[in-house]
């Protein structure tokens, strides 16, 4: 599998590095990462740098394309060379998927419409507007379109495309080698678990960002 994994100032980290820790240890899976321009890209706090080893140009086609999330995608939402690129590269993809916000550039190219598809939940509505039937949960499959709800959901996205393409036990045992057992302390990691007081905190502290 040729997976490319787009990178770009602004992004989450999680949303791309937590898939990437899964993707990576596929037997004979190669991952390379693009950006607009080859070279470091920084997060949203712009506090992590990462680099990408390709630009948009190098990069034409790939069996599999991974879009994380993130406050920079924005911009990259009216950026006709971007939204260019994911329509040519999901011409010859296997998978196109994304974590988080990342499907909101799935939609701004048009590669969601009349798919279902889900995002961070707070841009469900969002994510319609962008033409998607927008549905919950941690991840959503419609076709090759594969597309993870916020950040840690891409981990949980990536083991079920191993699974889907090379089977239950090598998905399993990758699951076991990095250890993904979850156990949080609080059982408030969405917004129908969390109370409403937290559901509104994050909801206040997001519109300020």
């Amino acid at each position: 599998m040729d997976i490319a994994l787009l990178l770009y100032d602004g992004m989450a980290s999680l949303d791309a590095v937590g898939p990437y820790e899964v993707l990576r240890n596929v037997p004979g899976w190669e991952v390379r990462t693009v950006a607009p321009e080859k070279g470091e890209i920084r997060d949203e706090r712009g506090t992590l740098g990462l680099v990408a080893d390709h630009g948009l140009d190098d990069v034409a086609s790939a069996e599999m394309v991974l879009v994380p999330g993130g406050s920079g995608n924005r911009p990259l939402m009216r950026d006709e060379r971007m939204l260019d690129w994911l329509r040519t590269i999901g011409r010859s993809t296997r998978w196109t998927t994304s974590v988080c916000t990342g499907s909101l550039l799935l939609g701004a190219a048009g590669l969601l419409e009349g798919k279902r598809a889900t995002t961070n939940w707070l841009e469900l509505d969002t994510l319609g507007e962008l033409g998607a039937d927008p549905v919950g949960g941690r991840f959503v499959e419609d076709g090759k379109v594969l597309t993870a709800a916020g950040v840690t959901a891409g981990i949980d996205m990536a083991l079920h495309l191993v699974a889907r393409e090379v089977g239950p036990e090598i998905a399993q045992a990758i699951q076991l080698g990095i250890e993904y057992d979850p156990d949080p302390p609080f059982d408030s990691g969405a917004p129908h678990k969390a109370a409403p007081e937290i559901v509104e905190l994050v909801r206040a502290a997001t519109a300020q960002s």
